[in-house]
């Protein structure tokens, strides 16, 4: 059952997880703005919670904080679920009706939508997207996992369109795929994550399939060629299938490839070049994400000329391989976004020099093998937690010197620092999860920045 605008005045909404990051807050304010009767609840306390409540200071909203009643849930016309929270939640068995902000976004929203989902690399390339999307369609919006709720800007009047990054969780929680129909919709790459939370690969394929599952016959999907995963999307899909590949695409299939360092896009029998050789931001994974982005754009009918230049334009964003500074001929790179082994080893292979990587943190059943032999020619500083025990046992059986583990960052970036040397570079690429030791990765990546900026 879809939602209605008209439907919005006086009723009972209960947003569960205020949060830091966009998803709760923008919930709260679109509903209580239309009219809605909102209680926000969270069982994180006033105290730090207080950035997001003083943003919604102007709305009225009734808390529920440190704690879920469960009276809220019973009583409310809407639940607005953060896709943390689990199904089997007693909370959510007792609600009448639940979304989610992008349920009710794709509900009401009438623009065209250019999904992109995978394990990494999807908020480079929505990013990408969008940068490179604005330069011709100046409306163009982001939002999704981004940490910008569609929510925000769901009362924008405009037909310029829409680019939504979507977790696996965001998907799952999409209980009628009719509402998702993606103009375009892209699947960067599936990787061993999320396993404390899924069954299997399968399972996890199961949600990321969601993407493009409802799309229209003539919409597009593209699917990563390199991979077994990307092979199967292909042949599944609804939509016209295309391909993309950090090689040259055989001359009878269309999509886009990578050509050396430049960029290509191939269809109907002509292509055109996408992305240059020289780019903002390093590594051979974000060219990949840069391609993807760039491709989508040039699918959409951005001119190609407009799409290079914004390809080699775009500066990244923050968390992942964010170029921070340089002192005294140290790069300093904030990685934080890099929560799966895979990811470090992408990001070490992207720098020539001496590396000082500060890596570690909590476990979410990723694949840990091969992790250790990646950090053979890096120097290895450890933040402490579940998953650094297992690197620990592989680093030893290797014969890999590290420094710590260390049960917080500062010191751990004291020794990296201290250690570094004209033409060195030092980068937080954890390659595991945040919590136990901060909020989550956003907050991870803050703390080092700002480490870097005392300097």
């Amino acid at each position: 059952m879809s939602i209605n605008m008209e439907d919005i005045p006086g009723m009972r909404v209960t947003v569960m997880g205020l949060g830091l990051n966009g998803g709760g807050y923008a919930s709260v304010r679109f509903f209580a703005s239309h009219g809605a009767v909102v209680t926000a609840t969270d069982i994180r306390d006033e105290k730090i919670l207080a950035p997001t409540m003083e943003k919604l200071a102007d709305v009225p909203v009734r808390y529920v904080l440190g704690r879920h009643e469960l009276s809220d849930f019973e009583q409310a016309d809407l639940v607005i679920k953060n896709p943390a929270v689990k199904w089997d939640s007693p909370h959510l068995l007792a609600s009448r009706r639940i979304e989610t902000d992008i349920s009710v976004f794709l509900s009401l929203n009438t623009r065209p939508v250019l999904g992109v989902t995978g394990s990494k690399g999807k908020s480079t390339t929505v990013s990408a997207l969008h940068y490179i999307l604005q330069k011709q369609y100046p409306d163009t919006d982001l939002g999704g996992n981004i940490t910008v709720s569609p929510l925000s800007f769901i009362d924008k009047k405009t037909g310029d369109p829409v680019v939504l990054e979507l977790s696996s969780w965001q998907l799952a929680d999409l209980k009628d795929l009719s509402i998702l129909d993606p103009e375009i919709a892209l699947v960067t790459n599936l990787m061993h994550d999320h396993m404390n939370h899924y069954a299997s690969m399968e399972s996890y394929a199961d949600d990321k399939r969601r993407l493009f599952q409802g799309q229209s016959p003539g919409h597009y999907t593209f699917c990563n060629y390199d991979e077994p995963w990307g092979r199967s999307f292909y042949n599944e899909t609804p939509g016209i299938p295309l391909y993309f590949s950090q090689n040259r695409l055989p001359s009878s299939v269309e999509g886009a490839f990578l050509d050396g360092d430049d960029g290509y896009f191939r269809k109907d029998g002509s292509e055109c070049h996408i992305v240059p050789e020289t780019l903002a931001i390093p590594g051979r994974h974000n060219r990949t994400n840069i391609l993807c982005g760039a491709a989508c754009a040039a699918l959409y009918g951005v001119d190609p000329h407009i799409v290079t230049k914004g390809a080699a334009e775009f500066r990244g964003i923050p968390h992942r391989m964010e170029k921070v500074r340089e002192i005294a001929g140290v790069c300093y790179y904030n990685d934080s976004a890099a929560t799966i082994p895979q990811a470090v080893t992408q990001a070490l292979e992207s720098f020539s020099g001496r590396v000082h990587v500060i890596c570690g943190g909590t476990d979410k059943e990723c694949d840990f093998s091969g992790f250790a032999e990646s950090l053979r020619d890096a120097s290895v500083y450890l933040l402490a937690g579940s998953a650094t025990d297992i690197l620990v046992k592989d680093l030893v059986r290797l014969g890999i010197p590290y420094h710590g583990p260390y049960d917080s960052l500062k010191p751990a970036f004291e020794k990296a620092r201290s250690s570094a040397r004209k033409g060195d570079t030092v980068i937080l690429s954890p390659g595991a999860a945040s919590f136990g030791m901060f909020l989550n990765e956003f907050d991870r990546g803050n703390q080092f920045r700002n480490l870097v900026l005392e300097l």
